[in-house]
């Protein structure tokens, strides 16, 4: 009788070996996503994978929100408007992915009384489909971010 017993136990310590892996979710040496093109010759680092706040999750520096928020150049060409939501918090940056340019852009938002200079990614979303806009940009716009803000977009001449 202890034997039936055991045997599940030792049947799922074998688990780990390599013949294994993948069939309970991923393994242990998968694949972390690489980066995703930005125009910023550095980057602010990913957030740690133990992230849980809002302030772990928003890796940018001082000086990336100080440019994000500096005044803008004259020139710039309006883009159209669109409907954002809070785009994965775990790519770092202050970007807007959206359907309204089709190649890495440096650009401009506004919401309300609010306008940040920002990264515009292409979304290869279909015009009207709407767009995601990072967590550091959300914040400094002052959005709510379980909010649906309507920005208006412009590239930077």
């Amino acid at each position: 009788m202890r034997l039936i017993l055991a045997l599940p136990v030792i049947a799922l310590a074998g688990c780990s070996t390599p013949s294994f892996q993948g069939l309970f979710g991923t393994t242990p040496d998968a694949d972390i996503a690489a980066p995703a093109p930005t125009l910023n010759p550095a980057p602010p680092p990913p957030p740690p994978q133990n992230a849980v706040t809002i302030a772990q999750f928003d890796t940018t520096s001082a000086e990336d929100r100080a440019a994000a928020i500096a005044a803008a150049p004259s020139g710039a060409q309006p883009l159209g408007r669109t409907i954002a939501t809070l785009g994965s918090p775990a790519e770092p940056g202050i970007w807007l992915k959206t359907p309204l340019v089709t190649a890495l852009t440096p650009g401009r938002v506004t919401y309300q009384d609010k306008s940040i200079n920002i990264e515009l990614r292409p979304s290869g979303g279909a015009a009207g489909s709407g767009s995601q806009i990072s967590l550091a940009a959300m914040r400094l716009i002052e959005a709510p971010l379980t909010s649906l803000p309507k920005l208006t977009v412009f590239a930077a001449p």
